[in-house]
C-alpha cells in the first residue's frame, strides 16, 4: 500500500520508518488552539460571577472551568481544569467588599495562566481597587501603583476597566489599558426612566467633580448646579504636606544630646512665606434647582453620608425629586439605611460591583446593566479590531 500522503510543503505524513509523523498532528492542532479564547472567572463567591455569565452568554462561549477556593488557613487557591496553551484568556474580576481576597484570586489565576503558557492574560476589571489611593498623601504611599505593578509581574498583559477614578491612572501600567465609560448606559437611563427629565438640572457634588457633571449636562441639554462651602470634603482639599518636625517630646536623655526632633532654626536671613491657611465658606448652591428635578452624578458611591448632606440642602433649596448617578455602588457599611432614611429619591448604579444584598435592604438602589460593553470590548481585542467604536463621542470628562 502506498504511503506517500503529502502534508503541508509536500512532506509526507509518513516517515521513512512508516511510523506517522507526529510533528504534522502537532502543529495542526496547535494552529487551532491559538485561534481561540478563554474567559475565565477569578472569584471565589458566587455573587461575584454574575457578571462573567452575562459577558459570556453575550458572547456566546461557557464559562472557563475552574476551581477557586480559600484553603481553612485563608490562602487562596486556583485550579484550572483545561488547557490554555497558546491562547488568548480573559480574566473577569469583579471586586466585593473583600477587596484583598479578590486582588489575590486575580493575581494566584493570572500567573497560573502564565505558567500554563497562555498567550495573552486579559484583566476584565470593571471596578479598579485602590484607586482613591492614586496621590501622595502625607507620609503614605501611591497603592494604585503598586498594584499595577503586581497585576504585570503576575502576569497580566491588558486590562479591561471602567471609569477610573483618575484617567492618570493608565500611566501606572507598563500594558495596555482600555478604560471604558458608564456613560451612555446612565445617560440612557435618565432619558428612559426618569420622567419629565427635561426639567431636570445636574448636580455636581463639590466643585472637584464639575467637569463630569458638566458634561452630563452638555449632553441633555440640561442646567448645571455645583455645591460649595463647609459641607464639602472634596478629595483634593485633603492635606497632602508633611507634618514636619514631630511636635517635641519629653526625655530624660543626656543633656548634651540634640534629639532629631527638636525645631531646628532657619539660616541666618532666610525667611520663608507662610502659608494661608484655607477657610472654606458658608455652604452655597451655584445654581437654581427650585422647582426641578436634581440630579447628582459622580463616579463612585461608597460612604453615603455626603450624598445625603448634598440631598437635604437641595431639598431645602426647593428640587422636588433627588436622583443619584454613579458608575460603581460600592455602598459599604450603612450605606443602604442611610439612603433609605434621606431625601433621595433614587440611586442609579452600574453591575461593575455587585451590591444584590444592598438592593434587598433599600430599594431606592437600581441597577443598570454594562456586560453589553464589555462582552464587545473582549470579542474585539480578540480578533484585533479597533476599539474606537467603543468611545464614539467620548471626552476625558466622561
Amino acid at each position: 500500500m502506498s504511503r506517500k500522503l503529502l502534508g503541508p510543503h509536500n512532506k509526507s505524513v509518513f516517515s521513512p520508518s512508516g511510523a506517522p509523523r507526529r510533528s504534522y498532528d502537532f502543529r495542526s492542532r496547535m494552529n487551532v488552539a491559538k485561534s481561540g479564547y478563554r474567559v475565565f472567572s477569578a472569584n471565589s463567591t458566587a455573587a461575584c460571577t454574575e457578571l462573567a455569565k452575562k459577558i459570556t452568554e453575550r458572547l456566546g462561549v461557557e464559562l472557563g472551568k475552574s476551581v477557586v477556593y480559600q484553603e481553612p488557613n485563608r490562602e487562596t487557591r486556583v485550579d484550572v481544569k483545561e488547557s490554555v496553551r497558546g491562547q488568548d484568556i480573559f480574566i473577569i474580576q469583579t471586586i466585593p467588599r473583600d477587596v484583598n481576597t479578590a486582588i489575590m484570586e486575580l493575581l494566584v489565576m493570572a500567573y497560573a495562566l502564565k505558567t500554563s503558557c497562555a498567550k495573552n492574560i486579559i484583566g476584565v476589571i470593571p471596578y479598579f481597587p485602590y484607586s482613591k489611593q492614586c496621590k501622595m498623601r502625607k507620609r503614605g504611599s501611591i497603592v494604585c501603583k503598586l498594584l499595577a505593578s503586581m497585576l504585570a509581574k503576575a502576569g497580566l498583559t491588558h486590562i479591561i476597566t471602567m471609569d477610573l477614578h483618575q484617567k492618570e491612572i493608565q500611566g501606572f501600567f507598563s500594558f495596555p489599558v482600555d478604560n471604558l465609560r458608564a456613560s451612555p448606559f446612565l445617560l440612557q437611563y435618565i432619558q428612559e426612566e426618569i420622567p419629565d427629565y427635561r426639567n431636570a438640572i445636574i448636580v455636581a457634588k463639590s466643585p472637584s467633580a464639575a467637569k463630569r457633571a458638566q458634561s452630563y449636562a452638555e449632553r441633555l441639554r440640561l442646567g448645571l448646579a455645583v455645591m460649595h462651602g463647609e459641607a464639602q470634603c472634596s478629595e483634593s482639599d485633603m492635606a497632602d504636606g508633611r507634618h514636619s518636625p514631630p511636635s517635641v517630646r519629653n526625655s530624660t536623655g543626656h543633656p548634651g544630646l540634640e534629639l532629631p526632633w527638636k525645631q531646628q532654626a532657619p539660616f541666618p536671613g532666610i525667611e520663608l512665606p507662610m502659608m494661608m491657611a484655607k477657610e472654606k465658606p458658608p455652604i452655597t448652591v451655584v445654581g437654581d434647582v427650585g422647582g426641578r428635578i436634581a440630579i447628582i452624578v459622580d463616579d463612585i458611591i461608597d460612604d453615603v453620608e455626603d450624598f445625603v448632606a448634598t440631598a437635604e440642602i437641595l431639598k431645602e433649596r426647593g428640587a422636588y425629586k433627588i436622583y443619584i448617578m454613579a458608575t460603581h455602588g460600592l455602598l459599604s457599611a450603612d450605606a443602604p439605611r442611610l439612603i433609605e432614611e434621606s431625601a433621595i429619591d433614587e440611586v442609579v448604579v452600574t453591575n461593575t460591583v455587585p451590591h444584590e444584598v444592598q438592593k434587598l435592604q433599600c430599594p431606592k438602589i437600581k441597577t443598570v446593566d454594562v456586560s453589553m460593553i464589555l462582552a464587545e470590548a473582549i470579542r474585539r481585542i480578540h480578533n484585533g479590531e479597533s476599539m474606537a467604536y467603543l468611545f464614539r463621542n467620548i471626552t476625558v470628562d466622561d
